[in-house]
């Protein structure tokens, strides 16, 4: 059992340009062995460069500010999430993560299926304007705006 202080976590792990990761738990610091837990911040008005994962699965929680998200062979798909909100990222997607607070920065704490901080950068340029995608699944209906609470 290991408890990491918030002042402990350590930013000497792979970066994206446009964001802050911290890890908290991996092998090197805690001997884990099938998950990397850590934080992700992103300043006010800021993206991140396009990326992937590979084969790892992640999950976003949106501790405080606004994330937009990018993602799609070309960022072709937007969805937003507030504070509060998870975000599933599936192997080998890419995707950008946008901070749509030109205020506050985004913070997130942030989980992959694996041990080791697999991030692979691309250059990848927009070729046509995001598409929204409402954050929904299977087995959940979509309410209009108008029946949300």
């Amino acid at each position: 059992m290991r408890v990491i202080k918030a002042d402990q976590l350590d930013s000497n792990t792979t970066q994206t340009p446009g964001m802050t990761r911290a890890a908290a738990i991996d092998a090197a610091r805690v001997g884990a062995q099938q998950i990397w837990a850590g934080t992700v911040t992103i300043h006010p008005n800021a993206r991140t460069g396009a990326h992937h994962h590979g084969a790892l699965e992640s999950v976003i929680y949106v501790v405080r500010g606004r994330a937009r998200m990018r993602w799609g062979e070309h960022l072709e798909f937007v969805a937003e999430a507030d504070p509060g909100d998870f975000i599933f990222v599936p192997p080998w997607v890419p995707h950008q993560e946008i901070n749509a607070s030109t205020d506050e920065p985004l913070e997130c704490v942030l989980v992959r299926s694996d041990s080791e901080a697999v991030v692979v950068n691309l250059d990848i340029e927009p070729t046509e304007e995001p598409t929204a995608v409402p954050w929904i699944d299977p087995i959940h209906r979509h309410a209009s705006p108008s029946t949300r609470s």
